[in-house]
């Protein structure tokens, strides 16, 4: 196996590769062009943030397996081009937590006594003491947007500089803040209370513009931002306008809609901001950590098909891969049934995963299903990109999970439901085989294998003389034949083996025989 490594990735990082026995091809920053034409060399990639890994980047890759962020952003990759490939897309998100909360912190006092003019004008050979008045921290207000793992690290900091904190997350209950001693507010509390604001969010269509002309008007007036997260929260503009005026007293910028950002940025000349580039996560033990931590991780998964902190698939640890591997099998071929029975547009796909199924991580056999579903409407789904896929052709996805099972110790039950009505399937592992055990609730135990006749018929006696003289006089041999039913004499169900493919001609034939009301032909 081979991976390339590119922005100089730290070679304690290297040096995870190396030890895994994984070849390395170490490099600097690459453009996206270069990075088109050398990617599918290598089953593996590794960034950090100055290479661009763009659409074209992933156009015709078919070796690659994984792309992998040293570091938290991803803002770099184009996620939707990487799930459609099949690429899994990495990240560190814990390496630089705490180096990024105390980036914050550091900009917040820096702000508080202008300690950056302070040292220009010192450098200067100037002595104004009077000039740079500062203000205290104790007692003031911190908001903290975003209270995720670098919030959290914020707002630990400025309860022990004896702030009061505030703190907004939709995805954070008030209790978890409670617990760290954090008050739960809305948004615009948060604006119109706050002394200082900080925010750590990541990059959304709902956070994107969030700092703007209507925002700002919110804030108390004398407000300090500080922003470490991402630079397009803030329409700079905006930004500019509220110092001029002085409703935004100062603000502490790390990060810029476009890196590295203009040098006539108006705002970067007015003398109550201070700036640095980027700098959230670049202390020698954040870099060294992520480095190896997307190394690790990367290694494992090319190795073992561990999945870890992907930002596109779910996570799969190497210790519970094989256990899940004969469900995410049992998933795929339940999902295949299904594709290959319909003729209608998907609605919407229920998933149920009951008894001991149900304690296990159930996400990754949910897109085995999506997978087996979809490859019959489309060549390009594959694992990574089903959900998206699914999303696409606006097919509804639901899982439960239930305590017990009606008679099996684990089960999987798919529900597919279009205009023409819904159609079930439920499996199960016999040990670490898949089977299948009822169709649209006629019992039935059968192995999903190889090339299926689905036939259903009148349970009438003579019916299956007849289908296998027909199938012989075909040249079609019979490999294995499962038969179910609900009551005697209403309708059966069968699945037959076959060892040859059946063509449509004959297939249409076989329907045509007495008692036979329907007749697909299957493969797994």
């Amino acid at each position: 196996m081979k991976v390339l490594a590119l922005d100089n990735l730290q070679k304690v990082g290297i040096d995870v590769f190396v030890k895994e026995g994984i070849e390395v091809d170490v490099k600097g920053k690459m453009t996206p062009e270069e990075l088109a034409a050398a990617i599918d060399n290598y089953d593996g990639v590794v960034v950090r943030g100055a290479t661009k890994a763009t659409a074209a980047v992933f156009e015709k890759v078919s070796r690659t397996k994984v792309i992998g962020r040293a570091g938290s952003g991803t803002d770099n990759i184009d996620k939707v081009a990487a799930t459609k490939k099949g690429v899994v897309v990495m990240n560190t998100p814990g390496g630089n937590t705490v180096t990024t909360g105390e980036h914050a912190i550091a900009m917040m006092m820096a702000l508080a006594r202008q300690i950056p003019q302070a040292t220009a004008s010192m450098k200067a050979g100037k002595w104004e003491k009077n000039k740079f008045m500062g203000t205290e921290l104790t007692d003031k207000v911190l908001g903290v947007v975003g209270m995720g793992a670098i919030g959290k690290v914020v707002a630990e900091r400025g309860l022990g500089l004896k702030m009061s904190v505030l703190g907004y997350d939709p995805y954070v209950s008030k209790e978890d803040m409670a617990r760290l001693g954090v008050e739960f507010v809305t948004l615009d509390d948060l604006f119109r209370r706050s002394d200082f604001i900080t925010f750590h969010t990541p990059l959304t269509p709902e956070t994107k513009n969030m700092v703007n002309a209507s925002s700002i008007a919110k804030m108390k007036k004398g407000v300090y931002l500080i922003n470490c997260a991402r630079g397009a929260l803030i329409v700079e503009a905006d930004l500019q306008a509220a110092l001029e005026s002085g409703r935004v007293k100062g603000a502490a910028i790390d990060v810029y809609p476009v890196e590295p950002p203009p040098a006539e940025t108006p705002y970067f000349k007015h003398p109550n901001v201070i700036l640095t580039p980027h700098l959230g996560a670049a202390t020698t033990e954040a870099q060294e950590k992520v480095a190896v931590l997307i190394a690790e991780q990367i290694s494992d998964f090319l190795k073992k098909g561990t999945i870890r902190n992907s930002v596109n698939f779910p996570s799969v640890s190497g210790e519970l891969l094989p256990t899940l591997k004969p469900y995410l099998e049992l998933g795929e071929k339940l999902g295949a049934f299904h594709g290959q029975m319909l003729d209608t547009p998907i609605q919407e796909l229920r998933v149920e995963y009951i008894g001991e199924i149900g304690k296990l991580a159930t996400a990754p056999v949910t897109i085995s299903i999506l997978k087996g579903l979809l490859q019959y409407q489309t060549e390009e789904v594959n694992l990574v990109n089903a959900r998206m896929v699914a999303e696409e052709r606006g097919i509804k996805v639901t899982e439960t999970k239930a305590a017990r099972s009606e008679d099996f110790t684990s089960l999987v039950r798919v529900k597919v439901i279009t205009e023409k009505g819904e159609s079930t399937i439920s499996g199960t592992v016999y040990g670490t085989a898949p089977r299948v055990v009822t169709i649209d609730r006629y019992p039935i135990e059968a192995d999903l294998s190889g090339g299926i006749l689905m036939l259903k018929n009148q349970d009438v006696p003579g019916v299956v003389g007849r289908v296998g003289t027909f199938l012989g006089e075909k040249g079609i041999n019979i490999a294995g034949l499962q038969l179910g039913r609900k009551e005697v004499g209403g309708t059966a169900v069968s699945l037959v083996s076959v060892d040859n493919p059946v063509p449509e001609p004959v297939l249409k034939q076989l329907s045509k025989l007495p008692n036979i009301t329907a007749a697909k032909y299957l493969t797994f």
